[in-house]
């Protein structure tokens, strides 16, 4: 495993054998780190919250064979520029398929971790003739009605501070470093600290804020009153850690998926699967790269 955690304000942490670069799409300087062959088979791999490309680390250090990893960071998280907008889901879905045509790549594989995966799933339901298959991991399918929801609201209740004092949260407490690593994860301190850290730069900070007061103030509402009815025909293979405190096994389930070729597989970890369990992520990655293959 990769287990370098030497951080600055200004420099990601290191990881043996990538590629970095910056790229200019949609209004947003996307810090990408990139391993594996050039002109390997496409990887886009979507990090969540709180955290940043790093969280594909081991992926990243040892990519499969033929597979070409492509970790941006999100628009304002991690080393990106800041976000042209208020980090509505929707946006942030155009800014990847951005990213992706200015990586001139017309297909790909999609993995998307927490918000990676809330935005993946827009990406696939938008415009499924650009994916040939979606690792989604730990994050609700977009299909969960108001009625699951209610019972089990309370599970958002983090959210709160976040949207409303988010960036004084993020910058003057130890929030994330104590409450949603130290709880709500397995992660080793030093590893959650990586995190943690740069989320108390104003950009980071701003980004994080967006991200909840949209979807509380927004995009929650919104889903209770137009429910999702657009079907997937992108494979989609979901891994879920049962010990995560904020979505529900529920919420994943195989039954109310509205897609045609959806299989959800639960292990025994956090909300942070792809920090407790990177070799099973890689393995699953490698089987739907085999299952899809062109």
């Amino acid at each position: 495993m990769a287990t370098d955690t030497t951080s600055t304000s200004n420099e990601p942490p290191a990881i043996a054998g990538v590629r970095r670069s910056f790229v200019e799409a949609r209004g947003v300087r996307f810090h990408v780190t990139e391993s594996g062959p050039v002109d390997g088979r496409p990887v886009i791999a979507l990090h969540g919250w709180p955290q940043h490309h790093w969280a594909y680390r081991d992926l990243l250090a040892d990519p499969p064979p033929g597979l070409r990893i492509i970790a941006p960071d999100l628009p304002g998280y991690g080393w990106s520029g800041p976000a042209p907008h208020r980090w509505a889901k929707e946006d942030v879905a155009s800014d990847v398929l951005a990213l992706a045509d200015a990586l001139g790549l017309d297909r790909f594989l999609l993995v998307g971790h927490d918000w990676g995966a809330f935005v993946g799933y827009r990406m696939v339901l938008r415009a499924p003739e650009r994916f040939e298959g979606f690792l989604a991991l730990n994050m609700a399918h977009p299909w969960i009605t108001a009625r699951n929801v209610l019972p089990r609201l309370w599970r958002f209740i983090y959210q709160i501070p976040l949207a409303t004092f988010g960036v004084w949260v993020q910058q003057r407490t130890k929030f994330v470093e104590k409450l949603i690593f130290g709880i709500g994860s397995n992660l080793d301190p030093e590893t959650a600290r990586v995190f943690a850290d740069r989320f108390r730069d104003p950009v980071c900070a701003r980004a994080s804020r967006d991200t909840y007061r949209t979807f509380v103030t927004r995009e929650m509402p919104q889903s209770a009153r137009n429910p999702e009815m657009r079907r997937a025909t992108v494979p989609i293979r979901a891994l879920f850690g049962l010990g995560d405190a904020a979505v529900h096994p529920s919420w994943v389930a195989a039954e109310t998926a509205n897609a045609d070729d959806y299989a959800l597989e639960t292990v025994d970890t956090s909300h942070f699967v792809i920090d407790e369990r990177p070799d099973l992520v890689r393995a699953k990655l490698i089987a739907l790269a085999e299952e899809t293959s062109p």
